[in-house]
């Protein structure tokens, strides 16, 4: 299991493409060599029941993540069939464009830890990987709570600003463009002061 900090050894993967309405791969390898970062949204099944919500939700924000540099993939271990099926009756999907990955025997799940050997389904993981191919976030959810995109979009800027600021840090809620903490012996005990100035 990857754990954050850690390389992310090269996958490769099936999609549904609904942009394109066609079936291709993707592969870890092609989307580094592009300098982009990935998010990866497992989530456990189609034609289910928080999964659409979480998906229409995420949709609503796919532009502006794919502005950041970012790919995004949805990943369940349904085939790519299940997921052309399900993006074209599920109404809620109707703005998802980005790629639905197929994870039919879990070797991807079971890569980041979200496999449930019991279900055979994967839990609601999100994994943001740098575009050094570095595991920067995991979130792990069950399966009966659904996940906010506006977060991960706040996750996405703080983890890209980081990337060309290494000496500084981001406080909680920390929003574009609102100050950073650079730690240092001054710092320590200090955290407000800092914030305040």
């Amino acid at each position: 299991m990857i754990r954050v900090g850690q390389k992310v050894p090269n996958f490769e993967m099936e999609v549904y493409n609904p942009a394109t309405n066609s079936f291709g791969k993707i592969s870890l390898e092609d989307i580094l060599k592009e300098r982009r970062w990935l998010v990866l949204f497992f989530y456990p099944a189609d034609f289910t029941f928080v999964c659409p919500t979480e998906l229409a939700d995420l949709a609503e924000h796919y532009e502006e993540l794919k502005k950041m540099g970012v790919e995004v993939v949805s990943v369940s271990t349904d085939t790519k069939y299940v997921h052309l099926a399900w993006r074209n009756t599920e109404k809620l999907l109707e703005k998802v464009m980005f790629p639905m990955g197929a994870d039919p025997t879990g070797k991807i799940s079971r890569m980041f830890g979200v496999y449930d050997e019991e279900t055979g389904l994967a839990l609601r993981g999100t994994f943001i990987i740098n575009p050094d191919g570095v595991l920067v976030g995991s979130e792990v959810n069950f399966y009966n709570v659904g996940r906010n995109a506006e977060e991960l979009v706040r996750k996405m800027k703080a983890n890209i600003y980081l990337m060309s600021h290494p000496d500084e840090a981001c406080p909680a809620k920390w929003q574009e463009g609102q100050k950073t903490l650079k730690p240092s012996e001054e710092l320590v005990g200090r955290v407000y002061e800092a914030l305040s100035k």
